[in-house]
């Protein structure tokens, strides 16, 4: 868990004696602002991929718009020409969005549903639902070891353009997405600033290439999927609804978070959340008691033990028996693998970090954090957590070398520019989320259920699909899960709902497999859903 402070405002009084003076402005003062930062981009190509036995024609765009912060409107600048002090709460900044669209030839555009893709971090392009899901080509990687150079880039016979056309979007700052100005970082490096710039780059999109009447869909991943949660009411206020939300890896209530919930003594929520994952991961690596034969029935049991036993006890805090105390640390073994005196040290909380640094500690090894199936070196033995992830270092490297090749060789786009692998916002993240009626942010860790449950409850159409995977510590699935049995909508809309997981970990897509099934389930729900009952 990150730490939030109020910030304290600041409001600056503006001398009356410039007013008053009956001396014409210096030529400095009126002259009007700098042109725009950015212009916006294009680079076009065709190909074709082949997807169940189909091949699709399509046409390629790569290029960028021009997002300005909230706040900001067409006549913003004559009004500043005009008078300098208008619009001085407008974040001087610009934006320049970066996308990859694929559109079918030969379809009617009105008719062909349209999907808006985006990973998370805070701070990550969208490379990996590019190169690793639905794109017309992926990046071919082992399972659940690290591979090397030269990385192989192969057609996807399991893109979703056989269903929809597709739109990757890189966020602010990050891939060949960039960001200038004065206060750049606030205007767009926070939770409402960055849903708001994808609103807006959502609606500028739709004009630009005519798609405003286009079933639309957002797929969000990880911290995506808490944008486009937030999108999903920030669009309808721009006239804008969707037919559908694909979530994968879900967040949308920052309480539950697994990170550093010991710094918040009182908060178990996300102790209570992440022992599924914990005890799937201790399924996986055989450390299990009794070794259960599947996996699904044993994560009903912990689930259940979960939510009442383990709950319950947390409770009590510092009033828990010691016999209970005891007995509670025996099923956490029986069910997680670490060892019972370590349980009983860590007052039956098993903290961010911890399980993936502890359950292999006999071998050396930590598991991975995206997908704790992924093992590596214990790089500090004595170290409490984890401090890396055997997974993203895995994988990280041959997805940002496919899409450079791809972009430059295919899609002829980013001679001379840098492609920017990640972004360290994290920790500087604005953090603050106004939900809807609050009339203020709230200084609070974000949850945007709100904004999605007044979203469906004024578009009682849309449907949402929520998907995971059960190998999954930054996000896990019983949190995703849990959140969404807490949105307050009523009973009907609840039935808009539907949830998939896998036996994957965050990136369900890393395995061809499982890549199968969940591009199956995508485009039945995308066919299923693109039309107005």
């Amino acid at each position: 868990m990150k730490s939030f402070a109020a910030l304290a405002l600041a409001a600056l009084l503006a001398g009356c004696a410039a007013a008053q003076s009956k001396e014409p402005r210096a030529a400095s003062e009126t002259a009007p602002p700098a042109g725009p930062m950015f212009e916006p981009t294009e680079v076009r190509s065709a190909g074709s991929v082949t997807v169940d036995g189909v091949a699709i024609a399509y046409q390629a765009v790569a290029g960028t718009l021009v997002v300005h912060p909230k706040g900001w409107t067409d006549t913003l600048a004559a009004e500043r020409r005009r008078d300098k002090d208008t619009g001085k709460d407008v974040p001087d900044a610009e934006a320049s969005m970066f996308y990859t669209a694929y559109f079918q030839e030969g379809v009617p555009a009105e008719s062909r549903p349209i999907t808006f893709f985006f990973n998370g971090g805070p701070g990550s392009p969208t490379l990996w639902l590019h190169m690793g899901a639905f794109g017309p080509v992926r990046v071919e990687t082992p399972d659940l070891v690290h591979g090397s150079a030269p990385y192989r880039i192969v057609a996807n016979d399991q893109s979703l353009l056989g269903v929809s056309d597709l739109v990757f979007v890189d966020a602010p700052g990050t891939g060949f997405s960039r960001v200038a100005g004065k206060d750049k970082a606030d205007a767009f490096f926070g939770v409402d600033q960055d849903i708001h710039a994808f609103t807006v780059f959502i609606r500028d999109f739709l004009s630009k290439h005519g798609r405003w009447k286009s079933p639309k869909y957002l797929y969000g991943e990880s911290y995506g999927t808490m944008r486009a949660a937030g999108m999903t009411l920030a669009l309808q206020r721009q006239d804008i609804d969707l037919n559908g939300v694909i979530l994968l890896s879900d967040i949308l209530n920052w309480d539950l978070i697994p990170d550093d919930p010991q710094l918040n003594p009182g908060v178990d929520l996300p102790y209570i959340v992440s022992l599924p994952t914990y005890a799937a991961t201790a399924w996986y690596h055989k450390r299990a008691a009794g070794n259960p034969p599947e996996l699904r029935p044993f994560l009903d049991e912990v689930e259940k033990f979960a939510t009442t036993d383990y709950a319950l006890a947390l409770m009590k805090g510092n009033g828990l028996p010691d016999n209970e105390r005891q007995a509670i640390a025996a099923r956490l073994h029986a069910y997680t693998g670490l060892p019972l005196a370590y349980l009983l040290k860590t007052n039956l909380r098993i903290e961010y970090g911890a399980m993936q640094k502890e359950l292999l500690a006999d071998k050396g090894q930590t598991t991975g954090t995206l997908d704790t199936r992924f093992t590596g070196p214990t790089l500090d033995p004595l170290s409490k957590t984890t401090s890396y992830d055997p997974q993203g270092s895995a994988i990280g490297g041959a997805y940002t070398a496919a899409f450079n090749d791809y972009a430059r060789r295919t899609l002829g786009y980013g001679e001379g520019r840098h492609y920017e692998g990640s972004l360290g916002v994290y920790g500087s993240w604005d953090y603050k989320h106004e939900p809807p009626e609050a009339g203020r942010p709230l200084i609070a860790l974000p949850n945007v259920l709100p904004d999605l449950a007044a979203a469906m409850k004024q578009n009682p159409q849309m449907k949402l699909l929520v998907t995971g995977g059960y190998f999954d510590v930054s996000t896990p699935y019983f949190a995703g899960w849990y959140e969404l049995q807490h949105l307050p909508v009523p009973k009907e809309l609840q039935a808009n709902i539907a949830y998939k997981y896998y036996p994957a970990g965050h990136m369900v897509y890393v395995n061809v497999p499982l890549l199968r099934e969940m591009r199956a389930d995508v485009a039945d729900f995308i066919r299923r859903t693109d039309h107005i009952d």
